[in-house]
């Protein structure tokens, strides 16, 4: 079973930046996966974010986050990152990473589809002025 621990979230005015993390707990390593960072407003569906694959071969974003938020990983501390810039109200959400196994794809998904294995708590965004 895979354990993540998200962080870096909190409250930001609009127009401001916050870098998340995503590292792994319980003896598995965020490397050798595809990590997704997903996100869920109240009273709406979980959605995709941005992934990456392994070896950080490709990346992919949701249309509206794509100019603005930057996913990255750090091998040596098997980190995922998420930079998000230039937030927005309706940026405000939890935040969280999930794991994809299995053949790297050329794109990875944002796909809420069970591909991914989601094991953290994850880390509230709240953009308000």
């Amino acid at each position: 079973q895979l354990h993540f621990v998200e962080s870096g979230g909190g409250l930001v005015q609009p127009g401001g930046s916050l870098r998340l993390s995503c590292a792994a707990s319980r003896g598995f390593t965020l490397e050798y996966y595809t990590i997704g960072w997903f996100r869920q407003a109240p009273g709406k569906e979980r959605e995709g974010v941005a992934c990456i694959t392994r070896h950080s071969y490709s990346t992919n974003y949701a249309d509206s986050m794509k100019d603005r938020f930057t996913i990255s990983r750090d091998i040596s501390k098997d980190t995922v990152y998420l930079q998000m810039n230039s937030l927005k109200p309706e940026d405000t959400a939890v935040y969280y990473c999930a794991a994809q196994g299995g053949v790297v794809p050329a794109v990875c998904s944002l796909l809420v589809d069970g591909t991914y294995t989601f094991g953290g708590q994850g880390t509230q965004v709240t953009v308000s002025s």
